[in-house]
């Protein structure tokens, strides 16, 4: 693994204070076992096992705090993890993480995606020499059409150039604090529609299928077989 730029900071930042509600469990699926491991562990010990990310700071409801301490000194991280009081939506938790840190880079993933791999983290960090954003993604497989509030199609997108969005995404962390401060959360479901709306480049990175985000209980049973 190549070392960093020393000049530049970088924090990694793991969303993990969802409600979880689709996954139907009347728990969060970050705490989960996957392979006698909680879900949230895989993306903190790919970040902490990460020369290039300085340090960490985990989103997390107040209830769950203890719970996420408990896996942070279980997997023996060594690295400065520091947990953040979450918001009410995903957008709010990352906006409290990103005015906490210091850093020149930040770099959010979602805590459960499990699947993470060290290539995405490394092409994220390596794009940042020329975006200021840059995000995993795959193509769309299937048309996707966009419709009205009525379900009327308005428009089918060309399906060559329609990705499916993931995590990890890589940000400077001054341009993204700025649009999260001018425009907030409303309407947006990633970082990246922040930027866009100042017409910032985003680069798209190709990641894989299996880089699924945990949302139903079924989702888990997919993740475990990927990682058979």
């Amino acid at each position: 693994m190549n070392k960093k730029d020393a000049s530049k900071k970088i924090t990694g930042i793991i969303l993990a204070a969802g409600n979880s509600i689709r996954f139907g469990k009347n728990r969060n699926k970050n705490f989960e076992k996957i392979n006698n491991k909680p879900v949230l562990a895989y993306s903190l010990n790919m970040f902490a096992n990460n020369n290039k990310i300085d340090n960490i700071l985990v989103a997390a409801k107040e209830s769950e705090i203890e719970e996420i301490k408990k896996i942070i000194e279980a997997e023996n991280i060594s690295k400065d993890i520091k947990i953040i009081l979450g918001g009410k939506t995903r957008m709010e938790s990352a906006y409290n993480c990103i005015k906490f840190a210091d850093s020149d880079i930040v770099i959010i993933q979602d805590g459960a995606r499990p699947l993470i791999k060290e290539e995405y983290i490394e092409k994220c960090i390596e794009e940042m020499e020329n975006y200021k954003g840059v995000t995993i993604g795959v193509k769309a497989k299937d048309t996707i059409k966009v419709s009205d509030d009525s379900g009327i199609v308005k428009e089918t997108t060309n399906r060559i150039n329609t990705w499916q969005i993931q995590t990890p995404q890589c940000f400077d962390r001054k341009i993204l604090l700025s649009v999260h401060e001018k425009y907030g959360s409303e309407g947006a479901t990633d970082d990246c529609s922040l930027l866009e709306k100042e017409n910032y480049k985003v680069k798209i990175i190709d990641g894989d299928y299996s880089n699924i985000k945990i949302t139903t209980y079924d989702d888990l049973e997919i993740v475990k077989n990927y990682l058979k």
